[in-house]
C-alpha cells in the first residue's frame, strides 16, 4: 500500500514537471492532528462543538529537505439552531520548495443535523470551496544554468510558463456517532477541478475517507460523575488516484492531558502530545520517518490551537460527538 506522505513528492514534482512540459496530478496536503482540524477531514464536523470554535493547524513537513511542505488553516464553525445545523468557514494554504509552488483554497461548509435515535444521531455536510494555485517561475532552477565549476550562474533559455490558476471545488460528507462510537465518510473533489498551470488538463483527484472510533472510559468516575481516564482507539483510511494511507492509532485521555501514538502504513510512527481546557486545546505531533526518506527529511512537525467561546443557553437538547481532540 503506497502513502499519500509520498504523494506531497509527487505533487512537487507537478512543478519540477513543467520543466519538460509534463501534466501530472497533484494530491491534498495532510494534517497529523487530522481531529484538531475537523473541518479539514469531514465538512460534517461543522457545528459539532455548538458553541463557536476557532481551530488553527501548522504543519511542516520534512524540514530538512531544501524543498519542504509548509501547511497553515484556520477555521472558525458553530451550531445554529435555526437550520438545525452548523456553519463553517476554513482557509488553508500550502507552500512547497520554499513557496516555489502556492496553494491558498477558502471553503463554506454547512452541515445538518438529525437525530436518528435517543442514542445516535447523523450529520451530513456539503462544502463549496474556491481555490487558487499558483508558481513562481522565478524560483526555478534548469539543467542550463548550471556551469560545471561556478554552479548557477546563467539564465535558462526555457520559456517561463505557469502564473496562477482559479477553480470552484465541492465536498460533502456523513458523520454517525453515539455517546461511545463514531463513524464518518467524506468525498472531497467531487468535480475533480482542473489545476494545470499550463495548457492542458490536470484534474484535482477526488479524496475519500473513511474514519471510525470509540471513546471508552475505563478506570473511577471523578467528582462529577465523568471517567478521569478515556482511551480512544481509532483508525483512518483515505484514497486518492493511486494513493493510499491507513492511520492505526490510540488516544489517552487522563484529566488535561491527552497522549496518542499511531502508525501510518509505510511511511511514518507518530508520537502526539496535548494539553486542554474547556476553553483551550494545545497539541503538538511529531511523524518519525520510516520510509527510505528516514535520515533526510527530520520528520514532521505539527502544532494545533483550538478556541472554544460560550455561546447562549441552548434551547433543544444537543448532542456532541466524543471524538478526540487531535
Amino acid at each position: 500500500m503506497g502513502s499519500m506522505k509520498s504523494n506531497r513528492l509527487r505533487r512537487w514534482s507537478t512543478t519540477l514537471a513543467l520543466g519538460a512540459g509534463l501534466v501530472l496530478s497533484a494530491q491534498d496536503p495532510q494534517f497529523t492532528q487530522f481531529y484538531a482540524n475537523p473541518l479539514y477531514l469531514n465538512p460534517a464536523f461543522a457545528g459539532t462543538a455548538r458553541c463557536p470554535r476557532v481551530v488553527m493547524n501548522y504543519r511542516n513537513q520534512w524540514p530538512a529537505l531544501s524543498g519542504t511542505f509548509v501547511t497553515t488553516s484556520a477555521s472558525y464553525d458553530q451550531h445554529v439552531d435555526g437550520i438545525n445545523g452548523g456553519l463553517g468557514l476554513l482557509v488553508t494554504h500550502d507552500q512547497a520548495g520554499k513557496g516555489t509552488l502556492n496553494t491558498t483554497t477558502v471553503s463554506g461548509i454547512y452541515s445538518y443535523q438529525q437525530a436518528i435515535s435517543r442514542k445516535f444521531s447523523l450529520k451530513a455536510g456539503f462544502q463549496a470551496t474556491y481555490f487558487q494555485k499558483s508558481l513562481d517561475w522565478d524560483k526555478l532552477t534548469f539543467g542550463d544554468m548550471i556551469d560545471p565549476r561556478r554552479g548557477f550562474i546563467y539564465n535558462t533559455n526555457d520559456v517561463p510558463r505557469g502564473g496562477s490558476v482559479g477553480n470552484a471545488d465541492f465536498s460533502a460528507g456523513l458523520l454517525g456517532y453515539s455517546d461511545i462510537f463514531y463513524v464518518g465518510f467524506a468525498a472531497h473533489h467531487l468535480t475533480e477541478p482542473n489545476e494545470s498551470l499550463i495548457v492542458g488538463t490536470s484534474k484535482l483527484p477526488m479524496k475519500l475517507t473513511a474514519h471510525a472510533g470509540a471513546a471508552i472510559p475505563i478506570g473511577m468516575k471523578g467528582k462529577y460523575g465523568e471517567a478521569q481516564t478515556r482511551i480512544s482507539p481509532n483508525v483512518l483510511y483515505q484514497q486518492q488516484a493511486d494513493f493510499q494511507q491507513l492511520n492505526l492509532g490510540l488516544y489517552v485521555d487522563r484529566g488535561p492531558i491527552t497522549a496518542g501514538v499511531w502508525f501510518r502504513t509505510r511511511d511514518a510512527f507518530i508520537i502526539l502530545v496535548g494539553f486542554h481546557t474547556d476553553k483551550f486545546k494545545f497539541g503538538y505531533s511529531y511523524d518519525v520517518t520510516t520510509s527510505k526518506l528516514t535520515t533526510q527529511t527530520a520528520g514532521s512537525h505539527e502544532v494545533s490551537l483550538q478556541f472554544q467561546f460560550n455561546c447562549k443557553p441552548k434551547r433543544r437538547k444537543f448532542r456532541p460527538v466524543a471524538c478526540p481532540t487531535f
